[in-house]
């Protein structure tokens, strides 16, 4: 199932629209430069600091654990184990899975929920495009993004846990 939708994505989502589009999106998740603009946005907000710190953490969390996982996983990248397609970004170095821009965008993503419906509905959206942009570049495949996606909701909600004892 997960080389049919990668496939069907390379084959069909790609254009000159898209591939400038998911190409940013994806960048914007690099280093979870986004996520730390809205943790910034909600330090300056003086009934937001709890949530901003709990973003900064579960961010940092998702992306740790993200990269101890990857090497015993050991999921060869799309491109490593289909050769032939250039990629319109620089390769990326380690392993697949799990997905570590799905990870800290599904970690802030779900804190972000917490700090308020008019943050968590665009931070929703914004983390399924740049877990999606993974896959549309052919760096992820599905399955490293949903696990990714898992990963980061689980430790927003360990991190939410830990403030709240």
């Amino acid at each position: 199932m997960d080389v049919t939708i990668l496939n069907y994505v390379q084959k069909h989502c790609h254009n000159r629209f898209t591939d400038v589009f998911f190409t940013s999106l994806s960048r914007m998740g690099n280093g979870g430069a986004v996520w730390f603009c809205f943790g910034f946005y909600l330090l300056l907000s003086f009934h937001q600091k709890q949530h901003a710190l709990m973003l900064f953490f579960s961010i940092a969390l998702a992306h740790l654990i993200s990269q101890i996982i990857k090497p015993i996983i050991g999921r060869p990248r799309p491109f490593v184990a289909y050769p032939g397609k250039s990629l319109l970004i620089h390769t990326p170095g380690g392993y697949s899975c799990p997905s570590g821009h799905s990870a800290t965008s599904f970690a802030a993503a779900t804190v972000l929920c917490m700090a308020g419906r008019q943050f968590g509905i665009a931070a929703v959206i914004l983390a399924f495009g740049i877990a999606f942009s993974r896959i549309f570049l052919f760096v992820h495949y599905p399955s490293d993004t949903l696990i990714g996606a898992g990963l980061g909701v689980l430790c927003a909600f360990f991190i939410l846990f830990l403030y709240h004892i």
